[in-house]
């Protein structure tokens, strides 16, 4: 069974050493959302992680920022502010999010008889 292949926006924004990500609701919202920040972020956002790519650009692994991180490029840890700077100093992307397969079941006889599983 395939998981994904839904769309995916993110904004992006290129820090002074990091390139960091926040995945969003739509662009519309986020829109809707510059020009009237009285609208709630939870509106606009998809979850309030921040995530880096470790110079890899919008398209890299992505992990987890940091306190530290999020620290040195915004002055701050507070995950929601570092958001509202990100947002509003990012660009927006759309695109589509990859089919992921994997083994749902690492217990299968075909694997153990594989030898991967002792």
């Amino acid at each position: 069974m395939t998981r994904g292949n839904g769309e995916q926006t993110k904004v992006v924004y290129k820090g002074k050493n990091e390139d960091f990500i926040v995945f969003i609701d739509s662009i519309e919202n986020l829109n809707k959302w510059k020009k009237d920040t009285s609208i709630p972020l939870v509106d606009v956002v998809d979850s309030f992680k921040v995530f880096c790519t470790h110079k890899h650009g919008a398209q890299g692994i992505l992990d987890e920022a940091g306190a530290g991180l999020l620290e040195d490029e915004f002055g701050t840890k507070k995950e929601d502010e570092v958001v509202k700077k990100i947002l509003q100093g990012g660009s927006s992307q759309r695109g589509v999010a990859e089919e992921r397969q994997g083994d749902r079941n690492p217990s299968d006889g075909s694997i153990q008889a594989q030898g991967y599983l002792a």
